[in-house]
């Protein structure tokens, strides 16, 4: 069963649908991007979550806890076992130091531990700065003490609205170090975003418009699978550069498959999976092509056949005997991407027509 289980949500303000008959699931140990334009109902979906605010119509469950039958008190236990929350805003106790902070925190959720509480700030990097206000802290360092915070009573669920915000580029990736650190050990993670950057560092991306789920572009359509063999080509063969002015590339980095970093453009993680998993479709169908029909009914130029559909790629390598090459003589299964290795019988190139 999904960890979150969003069914036909809505909520209005007024005339303002904010969210709008929106369904999803999210599994346990995802880490989920939510994306879109400002007013697209981001943080109204965040705080819906949270028990913060509640449905006008619809359900929210979590962990097979549905939220919109509890109560106020059983509301604020269900914050204080099953959700952890960072804030673009920091919402620290001025008055309070680091360690008081999460105190605070953990008094709240359960009873006071001081060897918990100090050992969540050294998880963050911050055990040298227990005794510190908020004021004496730098941005990066108070939004470290609100993941501790968050932290304090071990949430499955973390929910985090724009955390990098308000940070220079070094204090964002250490945060958002921290987070992906979270995610590894466990805990779903739902994180709003409107950088294509951090979102691309997602499992997934849940992109909103209007209060509904907006349709990203299909991985497997033609086009898609045409622009990222290129890119592979080019990005990860053959070593060029890329211009950002080139086919799809905007389209790709707002959706979270590439990367502007250090004057290029480079894949993400779910880029390169992706990519990988699309020049394996192509390359196998050049391959079944030459082995079915003629070598001359391969197109002239690695990557033009039109790909083998998803779902069936390892059913077609299995076919051809488990070929490491195109016709072309470019691998066909990028590192990791195989189903399996080559048979010992198969010989690299051999897909000459019968």
């Amino acid at each position: 069963m999904p960890l979150v289980e969003i069914e036909s949500l809505s909520r209005r303000f007024g005339s303002l649908r904010a969210l709008d008959d929106l369904s999803l699931d999210i599994a346990e140990g995802e880490w989920v991007a939510v994306t879109g334009p400002s007013g697209s109902g981001k943080t109204t979906l965040l705080n819906l979550l949270a028990g913060l605010d509640r449905p006008s119509a619809g359900r929210v469950r979590v962990g097979g806890l549905d939220l919109a039958g509890l109560g106020n008190r059983e509301l604020a236990r269900y914050r204080q076992r099953t959700v952890g929350l960072v804030f673009q805003q920091f919402h620290l106790i001025p008055y309070l130091n680091a360690f008081e902070n999460v105190m605070l925190a953990q008094y709240l959720h359960s009873t006071t531990d001081r060897g918990e509480a100090e050992e969540a700030l050294r998880q963050v990097g911050l055990g040298e700065r227990l005794d510190h206000l908020p004021s004496q802290l730098s941005g990066g360092e108070q939004q470290r003490v609100c993941i501790a915070r968050a932290l304090i009573n071990q949430p499955p669920l973390i929910l985090a609205d724009e955390p990098t915000g308000n940070l220079d580029a070094v204090n964002e990736a250490v945060v958002m170090t921290l987070l992906a650190d979270l995610n590894r050990r466990g805990h779903t993670l739902v994180l709003v975003t409107h950088d294509p950057t951090i979102a691309g560092r997602a499992g997934r991306e849940i992109r909103l418009e209007h209060g509904r789920l907006a349709q990203l572009e299909d991985p497997g359509s033609a086009e898609l699978q045409a622009v990222l063999v290129e890119l592979w080509r080019a990005l990860e063969e053959d070593g060029r550069p890329v211009p950002v002015t080139g086919r799809g590339i905007a389209d790709l980095l707002s959706q979270g498959l590439l990367a502007f970093a250090e004057g290029r453009i480079a894949f993400t993680d779910r880029g390169r999976a992706q990519a990988a998993a699309a020049v394996r479709r192509v390359r196998l169908a050049e391959a079944l092509l030459a082995k079915t029909l003629a070598p001359g009914a391969v197109p002239g130029q690695c990557g033009r056949a039109a790909p083998v559909a998803a779902g069936i790629e390892d059913q077609v390598c299995a076919f051809l005997g488990h070929p490491a090459l195109c016709p072309h003589g470019r691998p066909i299964a990028p590192a990791g991407e195989g189903c399996c290795p080559p048979s010992a019988g198969a010989v690299d190139g051999d897909l000459q027509a019968p």
